[in-house]
């Protein structure tokens, strides 16, 4: 006798990087989007302003989603002490470009589970090296628009990857969900539910 299905999970985010990751990973989920305003100081804690938004999103979903567990995801970059959340416009993102080439910053994504038992905060930090980049390479990038609404204005899964020199860590995280600390958590809290544990 095999046991029932898995509850779908609720992602509580519209991204479709977050959606693919989940779809790879094979687990069944829904998407909801999250009704919560994110703020970043450019000055704040990077590990605290992505778990609270983390958290934020999720409980945000979590009265409207039936006691289903809820998964709620924040990815922001820092590079000395000062956060890269979304770029407001080309200016900043090319300003944004600028600091980073030729730099090593961290992506750090706060990941919260939640359901209406517990709640469990996380987050994952990845190193990403960026090559020099020379005036022509920044306006090139620049010119196809994938900087729109990513953290330090860049997307590694896309064009963004021509950028990078190297990285350290979870390459999914940087994408925008930390996928192992995910399945790590999947399997402690609903061992073999969702296949993991």
């Amino acid at each position: 006798m095999s046991a029932p299905p898995a509850a779908p999970l609720v992602l509580a985010s519209t991204s479709p990087q977050r959606r693919a990751i989940l779809e790879q990973l094979g687990l069944p989920f829904e998407v909801v989007p999250p009704d919560y305003v994110e703020h970043d100081p450019p000055d704040a804690d990077v590990v605290e302003l992505v778990r609270e938004h983390a958290r934020g999103k999720a409980r945000s979903v979590a009265a409207r989603v039936d006691g289903r567990p809820v998964i709620g995801v924040d990815t922001s970059v820092a590079l000395g002490g000062r956060v890269f959340g979304k770029p407001a416009g080309i200016g900043h993102a090319e300003q944004m470009l600028e600091q980073l080439a030729g730099q090593t910053h961290v992506v750090v994504s706060g990941l919260c589970l939640l359901t209406p038992g517990w709640e469990v905060v996380e987050h994952e930090e990845t190193r990403v090296s960026f090559r020099g980049l020379t005036p022509r390479e920044l306006a090139q990038h620049l010119a196809h628009g994938e900087w729109e609404g990513r953290a330090g204005a860049y997307a590694i899964q896309g064009r963004g990857a021509a950028l990078v020199d190297r990285i350290e860590g979870d390459y999914l995280n940087v994408v925008g969900l930390p996928a192992a600390l995910l399945v790590g958590l999947l399997a402690d809290r609903f061992p073999g539910a969702y296949g993991f544990g």
